[in-house]
């Protein structure tokens, strides 16, 4: 039986796990470009990160390249056309499971990709009317963030939304970024 982290990587789509390396204005420039169609330059071809096929022209994701199908078939029902992944789905979970207030900031430092993408994505949450931000940063998820967090729910475990799927999600993040980082410490080593 797969894993949660494999299911993830395989219907959804997800973050480069070294996207942190960047600097804050080639990430912000990758993130705006998500989705865009791109072409193979004359006599080349792109591969769809998906089926493996070799396409003329794909929508981009971060370096990966996906055919038309491919896309839309990781799309999430509810979700506008917006690409979401699993860090979407905590962020949303957490305000929809909070007793508390959520503050921007601190949802920004608990999500498990660096800061500055946390910044980025809740300002598209935002911008996209799934999450809703009061003058003292207080997050509330929407209706249409209540909609669009069930429906990346059945994606992810096929089933509605629960307060307990946070903590799968958790794991399969935790378990991935564990794992690159180790490969990345024994990379490290080889070279010193």
């Amino acid at each position: 039986m797969p894993n949660t982290s494999d299911l993830i990587r395989k219907t959804t789509f997800v973050y480069p796990p070294n996207l942190h390396e960047l600097d804050l204005a080639s990430m912000v420039t990758m993130y705006r470009s998500r989705g865009e169609p791109r072409k193979a330059a004359p006599g080349k071809m792109l591969a769809c990160a998906l089926t493996k096929e070799l396409i003329r022209e794909g929508k981009w994701w971060f370096g990966l390249y996906y055919c038309q199908s491919s896309w839309d078939s990781l799309l999430t029902k509810n979700a506008k056309g917006v690409p979401m992944t699993p860090t979407e789905f905590l962020a949303m979970g957490k305000i929809a499971t909070s007793q508390e207030p959520v503050y921007r900031e601190f949802l920004e430092v608990q999500l498990d990709v660096s800061p500055k993408l946390s910044y980025l994505l809740l300002n598209d949450l935002k911008q996209f009317g799934f999450v809703l931000e009061d003058p003292q940063s207080v997050l509330t998820l929407s209706l249409d963030g209540e909609k669009a967090l069930d429906g990346l729910s059945r994606r992810l475990f096929e089933k509605r939304f629960q307060p307990d799927l946070l903590f799968d999600t958790l794991d399969a993040d935790s378990s991935s970024s564990n794992t690159s980082r180790a490969s990345t410490v024994n990379q490290v080593s080889l070279f010193t």
